[in-house]
């Protein structure tokens, strides 16, 4: 896996897009998530988005890429689209620090677990065959899929809502 910030430059275009986004009422409570791949050159898409009943927003955001990368039939240079600077600086600084250290984190001088580690070691697997450059975008501010991806994972929670 190549993991780089939107701040390098990559030689060639990305073959997909991907824009993902988490969602949760309450933290923890009921999550969404959501994610749109799209193919440049064609301009095709597949959209998808779910939920679970009790989780966080960082496990939704994990979750949105992961199943974004999941619908990937085949290795890819791709673009991450997401307003989730938990999951930037875990591609792109945490991720090799965690695997260095047993899969855990520095607090100090102990090593600890990291949280969602389920989920950071299936997005590690997903991304070795891939090359991916990560962009933030702010989250609420009119970047049009990552709105389109928050307005799915807001409706995947909410049919838990009140239950």
């Amino acid at each position: 896996m190549t993991a780089t910030s939107s701040k390098s430059k990559s030689d060639q275009p990305p073959e997909v897009l991907l824009f993902a986004d988490g969602a949760c009422s309450g933290n923890p409570g009921p999550g969404g998530w959501a994610f749109i791949l799209r193919h440049p050159r064609t301009g095709k898409e597949l959209v998808r988005s779910g939920g679970e009943r009790e989780t966080t927003n960082n496990r939704m955001e994990l979750t949105a890429v992961i199943r974004g990368l999941e619908a990937l039939k085949r290795p890819a240079r791709l673009e991450l689209v997401t307003d989730s600077v938990y999951v930037g600086k875990g591609l792109s600084e945490w991720l090799p620090k965690w695997k260095e250290n047993g899969w855990r984190r520095k607090e100090g001088r102990k090593l600890k677990e990291i949280k969602n580690e389920d989920l950071w070691r299936q997005l590690d697997a997903l991304l070795q065959s891939h090359q991916v450059k990560f962009t933030h975008v702010r989250g609420h501010q009119g970047h049009p899929e990552n709105e389109r991806c928050d307005t799915l994972a807001v409706a995947a929670y909410q049919k838990y809502l009140g239950r």
